[in-house]
C-alpha cells in the first residue's frame, strides 16, 4: 500500500466577483480531482490551530501530523534545516526575503512594499546579491545564507526572538511603522537598501521591466526546531518533493528523504512533470510508503493576486502532477490511499494568508465510491465531513 499527500500551496480561496461568485478552485478545470472526488471523500479540515498566524510553515507541519502548538518553534529555523545552516541552541534564524521597495520617497521609512518576491528573481542573481549585502553587513554576530529565489536566511547569534512584519501581509502599504523595533535589524535593512538599490543587477533588471530585488526584510525568527522523525509515530518512510525550503526543513527535521527535482522552482513555470515522475518513481521502484509532493506556485499567485495565473497553477496541479502521478501508479499495479489539499487559503481579495479551513480529497484506489460531488471549498463544506484538528488528518490517511 502507498499513500501520498499533494499539497497545493495556498490552493484555497474565497468567493471572487470576476468569476461569477466562485473560489479559483471552483472555477478551474480540474477534471481529475473532480474524477477523484466523485470516488473518494471531500470534507473540510482546520489546518491552523486557533491563535497561531496562518502560515505554510505552521500548516505544513498540521498535515504531515506534527501539532504545531507542540512542534512550531518558527519559520525560518526549518529553512535553516533545509540549507544546511549550522545552528546552535543559542542562535535565532530569521527569513530575509529580498524584496521590492518603491524608490521614489527620499526617506527609506515613506517606501511601500511593492512586491515581496521581486518578481520571484532566480536563485542565481539573488544569490550575488545577497553576497553583496554578506559582504557590507556580516559581523561576529549575523550571518547571511543563501536560500531559494527570494528567500534567504539570517542567523543571530545569542539574539531574541522578536516580533516581525510578514512581507507579504504589507504589499502596497509603507513600510515605517512595519520596520523591526530592534535597532540592529532595522538598521541593516535600511542599509541593505543603499547596497541593493544601484547594484548592476538591478539596474538590468529595471531595464528589462523586471521589479528590482533592492531591500532585505527580516520576519519568521525563530529557535532551533525540535522534530521528531516520521517513521517513529508512523511505521512508514517517507520523502518529500518540493522546491522551497521551508518544506524541504521540515523533511531534514523529520528525517524524510528530500528529492530534489531540477527545474522546480516554486513558481508557475516549475518542473511539473519532473515533480509527478520523481512521486512515482520513489514508490514504485524506491521502495518508499509514503510520498509529501508540494507544489508552491498556487500560493505565489494568490500573493501576486493574479486570478489568472492562480487558476492556470491550479489547472497544472490537476493536469501535470496529480493526473499522470495516478496513472503511473495505476500502471505499476499499486494500490494507494491519497489526500489532495491546500495548507491554508491565500484569497486573492487579500493576497496573504488566512486561517480559514480548506478543503481535502481523500481518494481509495482499493474502495471507489460513487460520488456526484466536485473538489471545491462549496461542495466539501456542504458534505459536513470536518477534520478539527488538523494534525490528525495524516492519521486519517494511514487509517491508523
Amino acid at each position: 500500500m502507498k499513500y501520498l499527500v499533494i499539497l497545493g500551496d495556498g490552493m484555497a480561496d474565497r468567493p471572487i466577483e470576476s468569476l461569477g461568485g466562485k473560489t479559483p478552485l471552483e472555477y478551474a478545470t480540474t477534471p481529475k480531482m473532480d474524477e477523484l472526488a466523485s470516488k473518494g471523500e471531500i470534507g473540510m479540515v482546520h489546518t491552523i490551530p486557533d491563535g497561531m498566524k496562518p502560515g505554510s510553515d505552521t500548516a505544513n507541519l498540521s498535515v504531515l501530523g506534527y501539532n504545531p502548538r507542540e512542534f512550531y518553534s518558527g519559520r525560518s529555523p526549518l529553512e535553516a534545516l533545509s540549507i544546511g545552516v549550522p545552528m546552535k541552541d543559542t542562535d535565532i534564524a530569521l527569513r530575509c526575503n529580498i524584496v521590492t521597495l518603491s524608490e521614489e520617497e527620499e526617506n527609506y521609512e515613506d517606501r511601500t512594499i511593492i512586491d515581496h518576491s521581486s518578481g520571484e528573481i532566480s536563485t542565481e542573481e539573488c544569490a550575488v546579491l545577497l553576497e553583496a549585502v554578506k559582504k557590507e553587513l556580516e559581523s561576529d554576530i549575523f550571518h547571511f545564507y543563501v536560500g531559494t529565489s527570494y528567500r534567504h536566511c539570517l542567523i543571530w547569534e545569542n539574539g531574541e526572538v522578536v516580533d516581525l512584519v510578514q512581507p507579504h501581509d504589507v504589499l502596497g502599504q509603507k513600510i515605517g511603522d512595519k520596520l523591526p523595533e530592534n535597532e540592529a535589524l532595522r538598521n541593516m535593512m535600511k542599509k541593505s537598501y543603499d547596497i541593493l538599490v544601484n547594484h548592476p543587477i538591478n539596474i538590468e533588471r529595471k531595464k528589462k521591466g523586471l521589479n528590482p530585488a533592492n531591500s532585505c526584510w527580516f520576519w519568521g525568527a525563530g529557535t532551533k526546531p525540535a522534530l521528531y522523525p516520521f517513521a517513529d509515530r508512523t511505521h512508514k518512510n517517507g520523502a518529500m518533493i518540493s522546491a522551497v525550503d521551508l518544506l524541504k526543513g521540515i523533511a531534514v527535521g523529520t528525517s524524510m528523504k528530500v528529492i530534489t527535482v531540477e527545474g522546480a522552482n516554486g513558481g508557475l513555470d516549475t518542473n511539473y512533470e519532473g515533480k509527478a515522475q520523481a512521486a512515482v518513481d520513489v514508490l514504485t521502484k524506491d521502495g518508499y510508503d509514503f510520498v509529501y509532493v508540494h507544489l508552491e506556485g498556487p500560493d505565489e499567485m494568490g500573493h501576486q493576486g493574479s486570478v489568472e495565473k492562480k487558476l492556470k497553477a491550479i489547472e497544472n496541479l490537476d493536469s501535470r502532477i496529480i493526473k499522470p502521478i495516478v496513472e503511473g501508479l495505476e500502471a505499476a499495479g499499486e494500490e494507494f490511499r491519497m489526500v489532495i489539499l491546500p495548507d491554508h487559503p491565500t484569497p486573492i481579495s487579500i493576497r496573504t494568508h488566512s486561517a480559514d479551513n480548506v478543503p481535502y480529497l481523500l481518494y481509495d484506489s482499493r474502495k471507489p465510491r460513487q460520488e456526484s460531488w466536485h473538489y471545491n471549498e462549496r461542495e466539501a463544506e456542504a458534505t459536513d465531513n470536518f477534520v478539527a484538528e488538523g494534525h490528525k488528518l495524516i492519521d486519517y490517511l494511514f487509517e491508523m
